[in-house]
C-alpha cells in the first residue's frame, strides 16, 4: 500500500521546510536509510532520510518550494500503484474546487478574461527543464528578506556547484549564498542593492539555451519584472500631469517620463522632487539607476539680485548705512537606505524598550587592583588580558550566584538559566552585532580574550555566523574605550538584564581617612522589572564589585 511522506520537523523552532533538493526523482527505487532530499529549516540545510522501502510514485514540492511540517511532500509504493486514494486520505492531494458565485457583469470582465487567458496557457511539467531556481535563502532566524550586496557572476558565466553567487545583507551580517549547482547561470531576478523576500526567486542556473519562461511563470513570489506595470502607470501619469502645469514646458519642470531609468531610481526621484531630465546616468545607455539619484546635488541659485541692490543703496549716499556682507548657503542632506541589520536593531530595541520595564541601578568600582593584576598577568599570558575580559569572566561568575539575574521572561512563565553564555556588544560600521562566549564561567581570561578577539575580527570583516550570536543568557555593553563616564543600555531580549560598562576614570577618592588618586569604574545595570526586583540587582553588582576589586578570587 501506498505511504505518505511528511514534511519532517527538524528543529524545535521549525514550522515549514525548503526542499533543497531532491536526490531522487518519480520512478527510482528507494530503500530506507536512501537520503530522499535535503530540507533547508529555520537553522541549516539538513539530509532528509527515508523510513521506507518502495518507488517514489509521486513529489508534491518542488526543488526551492516550501511546505509546513506534517505536509505531505512525497508518496512512496510499489511500482503502478495508485497513489491517489493516499493523498485524498490526508487530503493533501491536488487543490480543491471552490465554486464562486459570479459576479456582476461589469465586475467579472476582468475575471474571465484572466480565466481564459490561464486556462489558453498549457500546463508546463518544470521537472523536466534543465535548470534550477535559486531562491533567496533563510540565512538568520529573524531574517524576513536580504539585500544583493554584490553579484559574483553574470548572466552567460559558468559556475560550479560550490561557488559563491552573491553576497547577501541579512539583518545581522553580509553573508555568501552559495547555488549547489552547476551549469551556467542564466537569469539574475534582483539587481545590486535591491531587496528580496526570503524564498523569493533571485536567479536560474541550468543548461545553456534552456527557456526558463515557464519555470518564472510557474513560481510564486513572482518573476523578478513586478516592477514594469508601475513604471508604465508613471509614464502614462506624467504627460497628463506636465498638461495641467503651466511650468511645464522648459527647464527643470520639463516631463522627465521618457528618460530612461530604473524602478526604484524613479522612485527615489519623484519622493525627493527631482526631475530625472537634470540628473545624469552612469549605466548601460545613460540609464539612471539608484546611486545617481542619491548623489545627486541641485546646483545653488547665485544670489547676485540681492548683491546688486546691496551696492545700489551704498551708492545713493556719503554716509550709507553699514551693510552687513550676504553669505548665501545651501541646505543639503545625505539620505541611505535602512540596511537589514539596521532594520532588525530598531525592531528588537523597540520591542525591549517599549514591553519589558527597564530599571536601572549605578554602582562604582574601585580598578586599583584590577589594573595591578592585569599588568602581572599580561607579563606571562600567552594573550594579552583586556578589562573587557575581567569584567565578562566577572560577571559570568557573579551569575552563578545569582541565577536570578541569569534569567528571562517568556510570557507565562521565568526560565532560569542554569548555564551561563555571555554576549558582547560590538560596534560595527552598519550598526550592532552581539556575538556570544558560550559557558563563560567554566573559561580562563586568556581563554576568553582569545574568543572575543576572534569574534570582533568576524564582525568587523562581515564573517560571523547566525550560531554565534544565538543563545546569550546575559549581555554586557562597554564605551570605557571611548572615556565615557557613565550609560545606561536597553536590554537585549529575551535576556533579563544587560550591564553597561563605563571608562576607568582617575579621579579623588577616600581611603583610610585621606583623600588619593583612585582609579574608579562605573557600572549601571538595566533590569527587566518582571524578572528582577531592584534589591536582586543590587546585591548582583555588589558581588560583581567585590570579585573585580579583589581579582585573585576569579582564579579559584
Amino acid at each position: 500500500m501506498a505511504e505518505v511522506v511528511k514534511m519532517p520537523k527538524m528543529s524545535d523552532t521549525m514550522t515549514e521546510g525548503v526542499v533543497a533538493k531532491w536526490h531522487k526523482k518519480v520512478g527510482d527505487k528507494v530503500k530506507s536509510g536512501d537520503v530522499l532530499a535535503e530540507i533547508e529549516t529555520d537553522k541549516a540545510t539538513m539530509d532528509f532520510e527515508s523510513y521506507q522501502d518502495g518507488v517514489l510514485l509521486y513529489i508534491g514540492i518542488q526543488e526551492g518550494s516550501a511546505a509546513p511540517v506534517d505536509a505531505v511532500i512525497a508518496v512512496l509504493g510499489k511500482e503502478g500503484e495508485d497513489y491517489k486514494a493516499a493523498l485524498e486520505g490526508e487530503g493533501s492531494a491536488e487543490p480543491a474546487k471552490t465554486e464562486e458565485k459570479p459576479a456582476p457583469a461589469e465586475d467579472n470582465k476582468p475575471a474571465a478574461t484572466a480565466e481564459k487567458s490561464a486556462s489558453a496557457q498549457p500546463k508546463v511539467d518544470t521537472s523536466s527543464i534543465p535548470a534550477t531556481v535559486i531562491r533567496m535563502p533563510l540565512l538568520s532566524d529573524t531574517m524576513t528578506e536580504g539585500t544583493i550586496e554584490k553579484w559574483n557572476f553574470k548572466v552567460g558565466d559558468k559556475v560550479k556547484s560550490d561557488d559563491s553567487l552573491a553576497d547577501v545583507a541579512t539583518d545581522k551580517a553580509t553573508m555568501e549564498v552559495v547555488g549547489y549547482e552547476e551549469g551556467t547561470l542564466l537569469y539574475i531576478g534582483v539587481k545590486e542593492g535591491e531587496a528580496a523576500k526570503v524564498n523569493d526567486i533571485i536567479a536560474i542556473v541550468g543548461k545553456e539555451g534552456t527557456d526558463i519562461q515557464p519555470l518564472l511563470d510557474n513560481a510564486d513570489g513572482g518573476d523578478g519584472q513586478a516592477t514594469a506595470p508601475a513604471e508604465t502607470s508613471e509614464k502614462s501619469e506624467a504627460p497628463a500631469e506636465s498638461k495641467g502645469s503651466p511650468e511645464a514646458a522648459s527647464g527643470s519642470t520639463a516631463d522627465d517620463s521618457r528618460v530612461k531609468a530604473s524602478p526604484l531610481a524613479r522612485k527615489i526621484a519623484k519622493d525627493k522632487g527631482i526631475n530625472l531630465n537634470d540628473v545624469k546616468g552612469s549605466a548601460e545607455g545613460g540609464r539612471i539607476i539608484k546611486k545617481d539619484i542619491e548623489g545627486y546635488t541641485p546646483s545653488a541659485k547665485p544670489a547676485a539680485a540681492s548683491e546688486s541692490a546691496s551696492k545700489a543703496e551704498a551708492a545713493q549716499g556719503a554716509k550709507a548705512p553699514v551693510v552687513l556682507p550676504t553669505f548665501t548657503g545651501e541646505e543639503k542632506f545625505s539620505e541611505r537606505p535602512v540596511t537589514q541589520m539596521r532594520k532588525a536593531i530598531s525592531r528588537r530595541l523597540s520591542e525591549s524598550l517599549f514591553t519589558a520595564p527597564h530599571f536601572y541601578v549605578t554602582m562604582s568600582i574601585d580598578m586599583d587592583q584590577a589594573i595591578a593584576a592585569r599588568n602581572k598577568m599580561n607579563e606571562i599570558a600567552p594573550v594579552k588580558i583586556s578589562f573587557n575580559d575581567f569584567v565578562v569572566k566577572a560577571v559570568a561568575v557573579a551569575l552563578r550566584q545569582h541565577p536570578a539575574i541569569n534569567s528571562s521572561f517568556q510570557g507565562d512563565t521565568i526560565r532560569t538559566n542554569e548555564h551561563v553564555h555571555i554576549g558582547v556588544a560590538v560596534a560595527v560600521d552598519e550598526g550592532l552585532l552581539v556575538p556570544v562566549v558560550k559557558f563563560a564561567d567554566g573559561k580562563s581570561l586568556s581563554h576568553i580574550s582569545t574568543e572575543v578577539k576572534e569574534f570582533a575580527g568576524k564582525a568587523k570583516s562581515k564573517k560571523l555566523q547566525p550560531a554565534e550570536m544565538e543563545g546569550s543568557t546575559f549581555t554586557i555593553s562597554n564605551l570605557g574605550m571611548f572615556g565615557v563616564d557613565e550609560f545606561t543600555a536597553i536590554i537585549n531580549t529575551p535576556n533579563a538584564c544587560i550591564l553597561a560598562v563605563s571608562g576607568i576614570q582617575q579621579v579623588p577618592v577616600v581611603k583610610n581617612g585621606a583623600v588619593v588618586p583612585g582609579n574608579i569604574m562605573k557600572v549601571t545595570l538595566s533590569a527587566d522589572h518582571r524578572v528582577v526586583d531592584g534589591a536582586t540587582g543590587a546585591a548582583f553588582l555588589q558581588t560583581l564589585k567585590s570579585l573585580l576589586e579583589e581579582p585573585v578570587r576569579l582564579l579559584i
